[in-house]
């Protein structure tokens, strides 16, 4: 049975389709998996050992924005995912699909709880604080605990969008690592980073400065310069930057998805959705064992990976698809609208032919406030009215998927 559809509890142990490699498989019987076809490729296996391509929306709500009285009857949201081709639910929206018989995502909200560490681009649970695992472990308890025997549920985003140091397009600021430095001394992270990086340069603070090529004397420097938003830049401090990152993210997914999973032994642990690009040191330690499919954002998708990615917060209303290199087509320059989706429909057909790719998910279900069509990123205008000029191409695109995928190799027995 289609994850679309799921029962409450599987009558009889599901088969895996034949083909797969049985010492690919991640999950519980009985419940969504991943594994590898014979081909090479990974896809998600729904309760009922049946292999599909996830497509998927953040955000669904049932109505469009709050206080909208511009429209005068609701709509059915799951009957309009359905229309478009799309099979489950993202984060970040109401019971709206999970409701209605559509597979979902759970989301646990580690950057909720004990003390977090908030500062323009870093937003992070304090992973070095002794209660760290006590406090993840309640909870994953709380939220996984009582999902874990759904079977529509595909698997677990660990936050919504943390902030690892890294800034906007084109912005420079202050790092992870410069940022735990400048913490007040009730945080843990703030010992942690300075223990670690001072062992880096024999513990000595004019050691530290003359390999980042900067003027402090003192702690007391470096969170100033955090204070005034001077980033520091150098590439010896960028070398410690990589480490301190992916110490931090080791602890992190490690911590967490021991917390999920004691909580919760059926499902699938799926990372964070990032929303947006996070680099080489954090994507590092998002990995098997710890995380069991990443939730990759689609503009970091690897060229070759030794696990199954889902491709997350996908969009083409950004501007690097409308400030594409212009194209024609039968002698006509196209429009910036027209270069737009066909960039956007090729980027759709290599992420079913990738073979670690086993699906998507549609950055977000209404248009965010200021955002104008046909630009806006939301596949529901906030007056009701869909976005002909994303869903037009997504149903297209979504019930080939599969085939798409299938094409690409030899096709799974199933």
């Amino acid at each position: 049975m289609a994850p679309a559809d799921a029962a409450d509890e599987p009558s009889t142990v599901p088969a895996l389709p034949e083909g797969f490699r049985v010492n690919t498989l991640r999950g519980a019987v009985g419940f969504v998996r991943v594994g590898q076809d014979a081909a090479g490729r990974w896809w998600m296996i729904d309760p009922a050992g049946k292999p599909f391509f996830c497509r998927a929306v953040h955000g669904v709500r049932a109505l469009p924005a709050a206080g909208d009285d511009s429209v005068e009857l609701p709509f059915d949201a799951a009957a309009r995912l359905r229309r478009w081709g799309f099979n489950a639910v993202g984060i970040g929206g109401d019971n709206t699909g999970r409701d209605d018989g559509l597979a979902y995502c759970g989301m646990v909200g580690f950057c909720d709880v004990g003390a977090v560490i908030q500062a323009p681009g870093v937003r992070l649970p304090d992973v070095f604080a002794p209660e760290w695992p006590m406090l993840a472990a309640d909870r994953a308890l709380a939220f996984c605990g009582p999902l874990a025997h759904e079977t529509a549920l595909l698997g677990w985003v660990m936050d919504d969008r943390p902030r690892w140091g890294q800034g906007e397009v084109g912005e420079v600021r202050p790092g992870l690592l410069q940022v735990c430095l400048s913490l007040e001394p009730s945080f843990s992270a703030y010992h942690a980073a300075w223990e670690f990086v001072l062992a880096l340069h024999g513990r000595r603070i004019e050691a530290l400065a003359k390999a980042w090529g900067v003027e402090v004397v003192n702690r007391e420097g470096v969170r100033e310069l955090t204070r005034t938003e001077q980033a520091i830049t150098t590439r010896g401090y960028a070398r410690d930057e990589a480490r301190w990152t992916r110490e931090y993210a080791r602890r992190y997914f490690t911590g967490a998805a021991t917390a999920i999973r004691a909580a919760d032994p059926n499902h699938l642990v799926l990372g964070c959705r990032f929303g947006g690009p996070v680099g080489a040191s954090v994507l590092a330690e998002c990995v098997y064992p710890s995380v069991d499919v990443v939730l990759c954002d689609w503009s970091e998708l690897p060229a070759q990976s030794a696990g199954p990615v889902w491709a997350g917060d996908v969009c083409w209303a950004e501007p690097a698809f409308r400030e594409a290199p212009s194209a024609t087509r039968g002698g006509r320059k196209l429009t910036t609208v027209e270069r737009m989706l066909k960039r956007g429909r090729a980027a759709l057909e290599r992420m079913a032919r990738h073979p670690a790719v086993v699906g998507f998910v549609w950055r977000q279900w209404l248009d965010e406030p200021g955002e104008q069509p046909p630009f806006a990123r939301g596949l529901v205008h906030g007056n009701g009215i869909e976005a002909r000029e994303h869903t037009e191409l997504l149903a297209a695109f979504n019930p080939r998927a599969e085939s798409l995928r299938r094409a690409s190799g030899p096709q799974p027995k199933i």
